[in-house]
């Protein structure tokens, strides 16, 4: 599953009443993406689509998770979590070296220009 899959089934999860239209909003893809999404979690299995009748008058669907969908978002979330966290520590260890030649920058600014004032 990839991560607009990943988002995808998150936002559905939340909220099955969403058009397509306001799911493409909430997660910054175009609509035929998020459509192409739809049916691709659709035949995977994770998601059902349900028709109903909305407040507007129209025909609109529900889209209902599955127990493979919850079981695919739940393993999908642990490995998400992961690889966020690792980019986290990842990103700790490069700003502190950004850190420390700013540091190094300074020292080497003031010994070098600092008494030419």
């Amino acid at each position: 599953m990839d991560e607009s899959q990943f988002k995808t089934l998150r936002e559905l999860a939340k909220d099955g009443t969403l058009s397509q239209r306001d799911l493409s909003k909430k997660i910054g893809l175009s609509l035929g993406r998020v459509n192409y999404l739809v049916n691709a979690l659709i035949g995977k299995g994770y998601i059902k689509a349900q028709r109903f009748k909305n407040s507007r008058n129209k025909i609109g669907y529900m889209y209902i998770i599955t127990t493979r969908g919850f079981s695919a978002k739940v393993s999908q979330t642990c490995k998400f979590l992961q690889r966020k966290l690792e980019e986290h520590g990842r990103l700790k260890k490069e700003i502190e070296a950004l850190r420390q030649e700013n540091r190094e920058d300074q020292r080497k600014e003031l010994r070098n220009h600092g008494g030419l004032q």
